[in-house]
């Protein structure tokens, strides 16, 4: 995963190289406007850091308390890609305000180990979830940008990202709040083509609230997925996001 961003963030490099040395700039005055629009579309990743609650009692069948531990991961990364549309207020030489409403589609893998029942052979029981995700997201972000050199601008990034989610089912395992916020960090640049300007950005986010919907466990009418859904406590997201803006 390492050697793939950073292969990634190679190429937006090699990018903004190559669109240097030009003699003639394209797009001179582009970015004297007060306000403009675009597009933008992209993949991310997601991931989910869990806090799992260790030991819990459980009320078996007969009346009794048994002590169960269960734990929960995201076992791997899933792709998805996002969609959405830009505007940009320059906010002067340097600096310009950003929001881009945007749809996210993704996928995680959940994967939870019961530690204290196990198979004949010994291993624990596994129970898996695949969780699809449908985020709408509005970013607000603040840019600091370099000053042009011939035909590239590099630039950094930081600010906020409310989101609302779209999926969730009532008789999954685990389920996500409705609303999040997200702060996100980043990094791109400006490459001044002939008839458009495109531009790669990499950035990371990390949710600011606790995602989990901790109500959803009481709600699940089969009891043997109880133990399961109060395994963790927390949630909180996390998105690795490549995007291709045109303007």
């Amino acid at each position: 995963m390492s050697r793939l961003f950073s292969l990634i963030s190679l190429l937006a490099v090699a990018m903004c190289s190559r669109a240097q040395g030009n003699a003639v700039q394209n797009r001179p005055y582009t970015d004297l406007r007060p306000f403009h629009f675009g597009v933008v579309i992209g993949t991310h990743f997601q991931d989910m850091e869990f806090n799992n609650i260790g030991p819990q009692m459980i009320v078996a069948e007969d009346g009794s308390q048994v002590e169960k531990v269960v734990t929960c991961d995201q076992d791997r990364w899933d792709l998805g890609f996002n969609v959405g549309v830009l505007g940009e207020l320059r906010l002067g030489t340097y600096f310009a305000f950003r929001f881009a409403p945007t749809m996210y589609f993704g996928n995680r893998h959940l994967i939870f180990h019961n530690h204290t029942d196990r198979l004949e052979n010994g291993e624990s029981i596994v129970q898996t979830q695949d969780m699809k995700t449908v985020y709408v997201g509005v970013p607000l972000d603040l840019q600091f940008c370099a000053p042009r050199l011939d035909n590239a601008r590099p630039y950094v990034m930081a600010g906020l990202n409310p989101m609302i989610n779209l999926s969730g089912g009532d008789n999954d395992y685990v389920k996500l709040k409705r609303y999040d916020v997200f702060f996100e960090i980043g990094l791109g640049c400006d490459v001044y083509l002939p008839f458009f300007k495109l531009r790669p950005e990499l950035k990371f986010c990390y949710s600011l609230i606790n995602s989990l919907d901790t109500k959803h466990p009481d709600r699940l009418r089969d009891e043997n997925m109880k133990m399961y859904a109060k395994a963790v406590d927390s949630a909180r997201s996390k998105m690795i996001v490549l995007s291709f803006y045109f303007e």
